[in-house]
């Protein structure tokens, strides 16, 4: 039995990164004993029922790897510099000190960039060229690598492969439901969510929907779903879900899903749901093109309530969520990302 340390975004909140984690868990071999460098350890072990060390105590950190054989540097858009310049700084320094302490080191699922600063590029070329083993989840990351003389495997993220559960606390709630993924960003300006909400009232009232406001991660998205909710009480409700995979299942039981967040597009579109976009990152600009899923670019939402709301009425009505024939493949290729675990 070997053991492995998971580094990523996990203990954060974030629903997105708790279903990274909960992919990875799925597919780690049995062989292979994980250990999650976590922000909230004791929430990761209850969550996942798995072993967990606080990912801000250097002790804790040496102890892990000192008693590890490998480094698994989990899924997601880790080595960017958009968020914070300081991201690519710990990834890239905990990668280099486990490469150094000897852990056969691996870049799992990975989505890179972007990278504007010439030292974070620099510190994500070296990290990635001293890892044994390497995925990437879109194109533009292999073709870094490839700049970079990388060797990669390229799949779908591994979310579409996340096994799903049936929520229990959505019998309960009216249907047809539409599902509403926003988070706060500086380009969602006051007006932009003042738009989007009076769309939101049109749409609810033309088609005659239950409105499901998720917060993927309540620290930067609950109060915009609250604001929404106030605005529609009695046809709306903010639904909280920590477990990735129910949350997962959600979507199984609604007709669409409008999404900033780029998992929870993932996982509306794995369930059969139709989806429209609104992008603030290229991951999620990628994502629309490649399983063309329609929508704007945040910066070119209409200042139009009415235009937004058409828009999302006519997909409501007529869109076509993906066929089984592609979820089945996004599911299957996605699973290339245990390949490569089962090569540890």
């Amino acid at each position: 039995m070997q053991q492995a340390v998971l580094c990523g975004y996990y203990g954060m909140g974030n629903a997105g990164d708790e279903a990274l984690l909960a992919a990875l868990l799925q597919m780690l071999p049995p062989t292979i004993q994980p250990l999650v460098l976590s922000a909230n350890p004791k929430a990761t072990e209850k969550l996942h029922q798995v072993e967990a060390c606080d990912r801000y105590s250097v002790f804790a950190l040496i102890k892990a790897l000192k008693r590890s054989d490998i480094f698994i540097w989990g899924g997601g858009s880790l080595m960017q510099d958009v968020t914070s310049a300081r991201n690519p700084i710990y990834y890239g320094g905990l990668m280099g000190l486990a490469y150094g302490m000897g852990l056969k080191t691996v870049a799992w699922a990975q989505g890179i960039g972007p990278l504007n600063r010439g030292l974070s590029r620099a510190i994500a070329k070296q990290a990635f060229q001293r890892c044994s083993l390497v995925s990437v989840r879109d194109g533009g990351s292999a073709q870094l690598l490839a700049d970079w003389s990388v060797p990669s495997v390229m799949a779908p993220d591994p979310v579409w492969a996340l096994t799903s559960e049936h929520p229990h606390h959505l019998s309960s709630v009216p249907a047809p439901r539409i599902a509403v993924m926003l988070r706060s960003h500086p380009l969602l300006t006051a007006q932009r969510l003042a738009n989007v909400i009076e769309a939101l009232i049109y749409l609810q009232k033309t088609t005659d929907t239950y409105l499901l406001l998720i917060p993927f991660q309540p620290s930067k998205d609950l109060a915009i779903a609250e604001q929404i909710h106030g605005a529609i009480p009695e046809q709306s409700m903010v639904l909280i879900d920590e477990n990735p995979r129910s949350l997962k299942g959600i979507f199984h039981g609604v007709e669409m899903a409008i999404a900033m967040r780029y998992h929870g597009l993932i996982m509306a579109a794995a369930e059969g749901c139709r989806c429209s976009a609104i992008s603030y990152d290229p991951k999620v600009s990628r994502l629309m093109n490649d399983q063309d899923i329609p929508g704007w670019e945040l910066a070119d939402l209409p200042d139009d309530p009415h235009a937004i709301a058409m828009t999302w009425i006519e997909q409501f009505a007529n869109g076509d969520p993906l066929s089984h024939t592609q979820i089945s493949s996004l599911k299957d290729r996605a699973l290339i990302h245990h390949q490569l675990l089962t090569n540890l």
